[in-house]
């Protein structure tokens, strides 16, 4: 990996998939996290050529300015885009929205008609309004949290397996979440491989553990869950300054 100085973001000093001499790749400013997978995956599908930028966000790298200016709200995933709508580059930040744009750039994964999109969308802010933030809090709360806070984890725990619930319904009697695969199953997908740490159990959720074996069989799926950042496997989560950048957040 490329070194830099201590005020900019670390850059991998390759792209991830090639770019042809023309194509100038995709940055995506990335974690592995079950938010960055979202657009790992995402962009493995449309064989867009893109570029890894960790953001570390144990060591604060997401308050920096040169990644505020391309995500102000100081969280991963963002992209820049250099061949953006007209020719120009554009800056997204929002794993939903991300989503919704390489959708439309690329004509996959996001349907053209109102009312097959409308299915994708329904799902797809089902993830990113629930599933992604109840799983979060679940996550946090189970594992994370300084103290054991029964009602806290009961709340949390309870809420996802409401939504587990939700989807295993949805699916009972259709392939994918709107039907066919689209960006609303590449949301869920990093989330939902982690059940267990939700304390959830997959097998009383039988159409969900069908979907979740049919997605991890799709090569662009395993590649785009399976980016990993060197630096995030040597987190260490007890660690009271990481743990006071990642939970202790204010307005800056």
């Amino acid at each position: 990996m490329a070194r830099a100085s201590k005020s900019k973001i670390k850059r991998q000093s390759k792209t991830v998939r090639p770019a042809r001499a023309t194509q100038k790749p995709i940055d995506l400013y990335y974690w592995s996290t079950p938010n960055g997978f979202k657009i790992s995956i995402m962009l493995e599908e449309c064989r867009l050529p893109y570029r890894v930028i960790p953001v570390n966000i144990a060591n604060g790298d997401q308050f920096k300015p040169e990644f505020l200016a391309i995500s102000p709200n100081n969280r991963i995933p963002a992209i820049v885009d250099y061949q953006g709508p007209g020719g120009k580059p554009i800056s997204i930040f929002e794993s939903g929205a991300i989503l919704q744009y390489l959708g439309r750039k690329t004509g996959k994964f996001y349907p053209s008609s109102e009312r097959a999109r409308v299915e994708v969308e329904q799902w797809l802010f089902w993830q990113v309004g629930g599933l992604g933030p109840m799983a979060g809090q679940a996550h946090h709360f189970r594992l994370y949290a300084p103290e054991k806070l029964p009602y806290a984890i009961e709340r949390y725990t309870n809420e996802c397996n409401r939504l587990y619930g939700a989807m295993n319904k949805r699916l009972a009697d259709r392939e994918f979440l709107a039907g066919k695969y689209s960006i609303a199953d590449i949301a869920c997908v990093g989330w939902v491989t982690r059940w267990p740490r939700q304390g959830q159990d997959i097998e009383q959720f039988p159409h969900v553990k069908r979907w979740l074996e049919k997605m991890l069989a799709r090569p662009a799926v395993d590649r785009g869950i399976h980016l990993k950042v060197e630096e995030a496997e040597k987190v260490d989560m007890k660690d009271p300054q990481v743990r006071s950048i990642l939970f202790n957040q204010r307005a800056r």
